[in-house]
């Protein structure tokens, strides 16, 4: 049902021509009728020509999410069903299993489904909304992909930072069948992972690194060498590195029972006595370890976002610049670095900008070997470039 309609301001159709799926407030210029919070509304110029359908808040910085740039469609379980199905066929056409049974299965705007994650650990789901317009249809989603998907159980993990922007509260918890075990073994390029599916960060795993956790730790980069493996979650790329033979790998991370997971998972690909798990503050550890005169053969650099928002950029920057600048410092002539950044405001030219003055002050030279970026199961919408979100260098350093 339609309930209203978004009248946008003169001049700011273009970006809904080139469809873009967000419509930001100052592109409105008035709303016609009284659509409720997540409503679907009629999208029109200033000349009354229909051109989208959208689910609307009044309470968001952006007050439209486009669903589809067919007018007279309907918005009803049908339509609903068939974005599903659609992300479903696109993740069995990478032919992912069964050798990795967790990846992403819809990603949200890039999949035709603004707002809506859903993430599949081996026979559990796990669901995150992000939006007032599926919040308000989270029920009607997951009877859909119970029926589509018949899961064990389908986990909600709606608490993402974005929530309250939407008005929303944080949401967690058993949203239908049964609740997973704490510790869930899921497969990864056929190595195993233990995932916490109701307290782990984001849905679990990072998911997104998957192809680059492969890339960056093949043998023939980490068998025999050091690795320091800097804000090391739940230690996915240290099992890679494990599972290669990689010389004494050293995690770091804020959290003591992260790396606890993390000790555990590499324990499965192989028996690591020499290994060490250090929980405190990264920064803090890499300027020891330089007063000390350490070095390293290989270091990877996943930090959380530090750019939540647009004006948190300039801080940001100067964090990435710092751990970069103290890695840097601390890899053998010839070493190499794995660096990432997964805040979206951060952009991939802002990035390796950052990347390139902490080489310059730390007077290395720096080759980039390949650039690093988010696998398919998380595809890029050409037309909403924010959905690349996730970026990343692997250089040798000289």
């Amino acid at each position: 049902m339609i309930n209203g309609t978004l009248i946008l301001a003169a001049g700011r159709e273009k970006s809904v021509l080139n469809r873009h799926p967000w419509l930001f407030s100052g592109g409105i210029a008035r709303v016609e009728g009284q659509p409720a919070p997540g409503d679907v509304v009629r999208v029109v110029d200033t000349r009354g020509r229909a051109l989208a359908l959208a689910y609307y808040n009044p309470h968001s910085q952006i007050r439209g999410r486009i669903l589809t740039w067919n007018p007279d469609e309907r918005i009803d379980d049908s339509f609903w069903l068939e974005r599903i199905r659609r992300a479903i066929r696109g993740r069995e056409r990478l032919k992912l299993t069964p050798h990795t049974t967790a990846y992403r299965l819809i990603n949200a705007e890039a999949d035709g489904l603004p707002g809506l994650v859903v993430d599949r650990y081996g026979e559990f789901l796990v669901l995150q909304s992000g939006t007032m317009g599926i919040e308000k249809r989270k029920a009607q989603l997951v009877r859909l992909l119970a029926d589509e998907l018949n899961p064990v159980g389908v986990v909600e993990r709606s608490d993402m930072e974005t929530r309250p922007h939407e008005g929303l509260s944080s949401q967690t918890g058993l949203l239908a069948g049964e609740s997973p075990p704490p510790e869930l073994l899921v497969s990864e390029n056929g190595l195993s992972f233990g995932v916490n599916l109701l307290t782990g960060h984001k849905t679990g795993l990072y998911l997104d690194q998957r192809e680059n956790r492969q890339r960056v730790c093949q043998p023939h980069f980490v068998a025999g060498q050091a690795v320091l493996n800097v804000f090391a979650y739940t230690g996915g790329f240290a099992v890679y590195a494990a599972a290669h033979e990689a010389g004494p790998i050293i995690n770091i991370d804020s959290s003591f029972a992260m790396l606890e997971q993390a000790e555990r998972n590499v324990e499965r690909a192989a028996s690591r006595p020499d290994d060490q798990y250090l929980a405190g503050d990264a920064f803090r550890i890499l300027r020891d370890y330089r007063d000390e005169g350490r070095q390293f053969d290989l270091i990877i650099l996943d930090p959380p976002k530090f750019a939540p928002s647009k004006g948190d950029v300039p801080k940001a920057s100067r964090g990435y610049k710092d751990i970069n600048w103290l890695a840097l410092r601390l890899l053998r002539p010839g070493g190499l670095l794995a660096t990432f950044s997964c805040s979206g405001h951060i952009g991939a030219d802002l990035f390796q900008k950052i990347v390139f003055g902490a080489a310059v002050d730390a007077r290395r030279e720096v080759q980039i070997l390949y650039p690093l970026g988010q696998p398919p199961d998380h595809p890029v919408l050409l037309t909403f470039p924010e959905s690349a979100y996730l970026k990343g260098l692997f250089c040798r350093v000289w």
